[in-house]
């Protein structure tokens, strides 16, 4: 006689002394179940090793209890307290996580939503709102509840939680302008296939042009989402005796990696150059010195998107789309001061 390697549904309801249609309502319908019978069946899950076969649910109709997020990259800071917030909100909320990276690679985004899809993933979070065509075309076919991060406009496709990245660019460039810097130099990273970076970029050029000052070419560094590369790419720069008084970056990231190249050089920061930055990541606030930018408020960007999927999820005849804008915030630090 064969005997079983893993613990199934029945198992468990032998175990806790309960019916196997006790544990399926437990697990589906917990609201529907005694608190005392919810913990009996618990025990009994944890005693015998039980594992539901979430996939064989999702294939014959029933809730997966599953959400896909696709983000650009785990490699750094940029986005963990984003994900941390929409993670911990969902978890609470019942769901487990699918998390995916493409590099920013829009192609490869699609081709991620097409697996996660496959995996019959209740809903989708993702990041910025410059997606391939037929990523939105997929999403909008198969009615999935969907919620965009990170960037806010009122025209989106698909609800959409962030701020408005041209005002953030806008806020840190008046800002130095107020200062009295009019030598200003850039540092972003590429902004093909990246509308975060794009709309603030957008947001500095707008400001800086309205005070008719003018970025040279040789300004306008690109770099990575890089300390290692921003530090780089600024120490030329920061070497010539043609050099800026304020740099803006597209994020603290870069910014972090330019004050790292200014005091590499013997620099004082703001006293030689000011330096800022878009986004308050943790630690910004904690540097040597502390970096002036541009608060986007993450975590509730994260628990706020999480919340509007969960509606989206539980209330699928719902077909509104949910557009929340987050307000931007200058976090003036000791990173800049006044020419």
């Amino acid at each position: 006689m064969k005997t079983k390697k893993y613990a199934d549904i029945i198992d468990v309801a032998n175990h806790a002394g309960v019916s196997p249609a006790t544990v399926s309502r437990c697990f589906n319908h917990p609201d529907m179940v005694r608190p005392d019978t919810r913990k009996q069946i618990q025990i009994a899950v944890e005693q015998t090793g039980y594992i539901r076969n979430r996939a064989a649910q999702a294939i014959h109709g029933r809730r997966s209890g599953t959400v896909g997020l696709i983000v650009p990259t785990l490699d750094n800071a940029i986005f963990s307290n984003l994900i941390q917030a929409f993670t911990e909100q969902l978890n609470a909320n019942g769901f487990t996580m699918l998390v995916a990276t493409h590099g920013y690679d829009l192609d490869r985004e699609y081709k991620l939503l097409r697996s996660l899809l496959e995996h019959r993933v209740e809903g989708i979070g993702l990041i910025g709102l410059d997606h391939k065509e037929e990523t939105y075309a997929l999403i909008e076919r198969r009615e999935t509840p969907s919620v965009a991060m990170w960037n806010y406009r009122p025209d989106t496709r698909i609800s959409c939680v962030g701020a408005d990245n041209i005002e953030a660019g806008k806020l840190i460039a008046q800002h130095i302008l107020d200062l009295g810097h009019k030598r200003i130099a850039l540092a972003f990273p590429d902004t093909h296939e990246n509308d975060r970076a794009a709309s603030r970029l957008t947001g500095v050029l707008d400001v800086l042009k309205k005070a008719d000052i003018q970025v040279p070419a040789d300004w306008r560094l690109n770099t990575t989402y890089s300390i290692r590369n921003a530090r780089e790419v600024s120490v030329d720069l920061l070497s010539s005796h043609d050099r800026p008084t304020a740099i803006i970056a597209g994020n603290d990231v870069i910014a972090q990696g330019v004050i790292y190249a200014a005091q590499s050089l013997g620099m004082n920061v703001p006293g030689d150059v000011s330096v800022a930055g878009i986004g308050d990541f943790s630690g910004s606030a904690h540097l040597l010195p502390s970096l002036t930018t541009i608060k986007l408020r993450s975590n509730k960007v994260g628990r706020s998107a999480a919340l509007i999927l969960d509606e989206l999820i539980n209330d699928r005849e719902n077909k509104n789309i949910h557009r929340l804008d987050i307000k931007v915030e200058l976090m003036m630090r000791e990173s800049t001061s006044k020419l």
